[in-house]
């Protein structure tokens, strides 16, 4: 009897967190989720598999959220790609003002090198504010921007390889990702990550092509340097940057 008293006890305070939870969204965020079921979610910021190597503050469950107008906007090219046995895959969403703070301290602690053969081989730590790599504002904390893919539908988000390997490796030799070849790795800091980068495959150039051609006609914008980041033209947020945890 008192361990099922224990049992609701604790089953209520974990309802009365969530909930809690839940209220510190903003009416014009939602889960994306909601919006389009067969998304897939590889919020990397959640995991130590990022450039940090570790999980990074605001990133409580993993979640993606952005404006109503992003996902619906964003809906569209799932719609597009559905058709075709294929399916957008989420790395990033609205990020947390908390966590952007974060990778700004990271990065002025140049000793702290501990992902550096996977994410960022050929830059000099010191160099990622100079570079663009690493700034003190993002525009994920806006909730209009994301960073995505494209993968094979029903296809299974593979486990990281323990070893390190840069991103910037050819597909099969790179850690594995159920993404289509884009010719790098997610967060790849790099100029082979630049959309219009000619050195890497047909196959990735055409795989770009698509996605940007896509999230263009839905009514996003790319980013001149990151063939996954886009950010809806009409952003209802265009001054305020957000500190809710995801």
């Amino acid at each position: 009897m008192v361990m099922k008293k224990i049992t609701i006890v604790a089953f209520l305070m974990l309802a009365f967190i969530m909930e809690a939870f839940a209220q510190n969204i903003p009416k014009d965020f939602v889960n994306v989720k909601d919006i389009i079921p067969s998304i897939q979610l590889d919020i990397r910021y959640a995991t130590n598999f990022n450039f940090v190597g570790k999980r990074i503050a605001g990133y409580v469950e993993g979640k993606c959220y952005l404006t109503k107008q992003a996902a619906n906007a964003l809906k569209q090219v799932q719609d597009q790609l559905l058709p075709m046995s294929l399916s957008l895959k989420v790395y990033d969403c609205y990020r947390p003002q908390k966590a952007v703070d974060e990778f700004v301290e990271w990065a002025k602690d140049i000793n702290d090198t501990k992902m550096r053969t996977t994410f960022y081989q050929k830059v000099k730590k010191e160099n990622l504010f100079k570079e663009g790599y690493i700034a003190a504002k993002s525009g994920h904390s806006r909730g209009s921007t994301v960073d995505l893919t494209i993968v094979p539908l029903d296809s299974k988000i593979p486990k990281h390889r323990s070893k390190q390997i840069s991103c910037e490796f050819s597909y099969n030799q790179r850690d594995p990702d159920n993404s289509l070849d884009f010719g790098t790795g997610f967060d790849c800091f790099s100029p082979k990550s630049h959309p219009d980068y000619q050195g890497v495959s047909a196959q990735a150039r055409a795989n770009r092509l698509l996605l940007q051609t896509l999230m263009i006609n839905a009514g996003f914008k790319p980013l001149d340097t990151e063939w996954w980041h886009f950010t809806l033209k009409d952003e209802p947020f265009k001054d305020t940057y957000f500190n809710f945890d995801v």
